[in-house]
């Protein structure tokens, strides 16, 4: 069985990608981008609709966020068959999410996820398999959701209103370019997983033998080693392991999606099919994110949110103001939760030095 190995300095490479520096560009970035929309849109009355709003819809947003970070808490608990605590697994999920802020979108916290299972005592390889459990559930959900939506909103899902016609179609050719992406990889990781992975493995080299492509040869093989191992770690689980993986995954991106309706709902009215196509648009919205290179979409996301959603809230110095309680939300809040979990973490796994010393730097 191919073995990985443990990186060099591991520690020295985990606390290096989540220094409390990194948190100032993506910061800065940000609001520089919502204050700059704002002063380009800003008109005095154009926030009335504040003083209309509507406490319940505010609670069912916060229900709905302390629900999907709870979803997440009980999936990586499950996923590694309860060896983590429920302390350790809020930890990680936090450090998680604090690393999909301060890291580029493609990238996401995944590139530190299995050395934090690692260092909470899970075996490397192990880490790597439950990480990459994860990662097949999210895509899969992607998978299934898009054809729902697209019966729901057809083409509706596509920002006509915003956007110029050829722009609407570059939009709908990524978005389908993505969705076959998405598809392809998260059955071939099924089947990786499952079935055959030496043969998903062969595939990866001899596809990353092509003149072009041999640059990323080392990494195609490193990946077809990682899937042959999670094989063997996760092929034994039983139906009951998957589904609740796949109940709790379902849950927590559900979560996830609603949250932009949740907050639109709780200052401008809306009918449910309304509510129904703002979670629809959520997933041609994340087309925009997944090729964002800024640190957790920072700029990006605040820039495209009112193209998708502004149709929905009325002015654009509104619009501006759900953007930025968006990402107070959903983006800044993790910060803030980051800076308090990563240093009691540190503390816990390094011990009080190392926590001092990364945390001043």
């Amino acid at each position: 069985m191919p073995q990985l190995t443990e990186p060099q300095n591991e520690e020295q490479q985990l606390l290096h990608k989540l220094r409390p520096s990194r948190i100032i560009l993506p910061v800065l970035i940000g609001l520089s981008v919502v204050g700059f929309m704002f002063w380009r849109s800003y008109k005095p009355g154009d926030l009335a609709p504040l003083a209309n709003a509507k406490p319940v819809w505010l609670l069912i947003m916060a229900v709905v966020l302390v629900a999907r970070d709870a979803g997440y808490v009980y999936r990586i608990r499950y996923l590694t068959q309860k060896v983590l605590s429920w302390r350790a697994s809020l930890d990680v999920i936090m450090i998680w999410e604090f690393s999909s802020c301060v890291l580029p979108s493609a990238v996401g916290g995944t590139a530190v996820a299995p050395v934090l299972l690692h260092k909470e005592g899970i075996p490397l390889g192990k880490s790597v398999a439950y990480i990459m459990a994860t990662a097949m559930l999210d895509n899969l959900y992607y998978v299934l959701a898009v054809p729902l939506v697209v019966l729901i909103g057809g083409d509706a899902l596509y920002p006509h209103e915003a956007l110029q016609g050829g722009l609407v179609a570059t939009l709908r050719v990524a978005f389908i370019a993505s969705y076959v992406f998405v598809s392809a990889y998260a059955f071939l990781m099924v089947y990786a997983i499952f079935v055959n992975p030496k043969s998903v493995r062969r595939l990866f080299i001899r596809l990353f033998s092509i003149a072009g492509l041999r640059r990323w040869r080392n990494k195609a093989y490193q990946h077809g080693n990682e899937l042959v191992l999670a094989s063997a770690q996760l092929r034994g689980n039983g139906v009951a392991y998957w589904l609740r993986a796949a109940l709790s995954t379902a849950f927590v991106w559900t979560a996830r999606y609603l949250v932009i309706g949740c907050l639109i709902s709780a200052f401008i009215d809306v009918t449910w099919a309304e509510f129904w196509l703002i979670f629809g648009r959520n997933l041609t919205y994340k087309v925009i994110l997944l090729i964002a290179i800024t640190p957790g979409g920072a700029g990006i996301a605040e820039g495209a949110f009112p193209t998708f959603f502004g149709k929905f809230i009325g002015t654009p110095t509104m619009t501006n103001f759900m953007v930025l309680l968006y990402r107070i939300v959903t983006y800044y809040l993790y910060l803030v939760l980051g800076a308090i979990f990563l240093p009691r973490w540190i503390t816990r796994i390094f011990g009080k030095k190392e926590a001092e010393e990364i945390m001043a730097s």
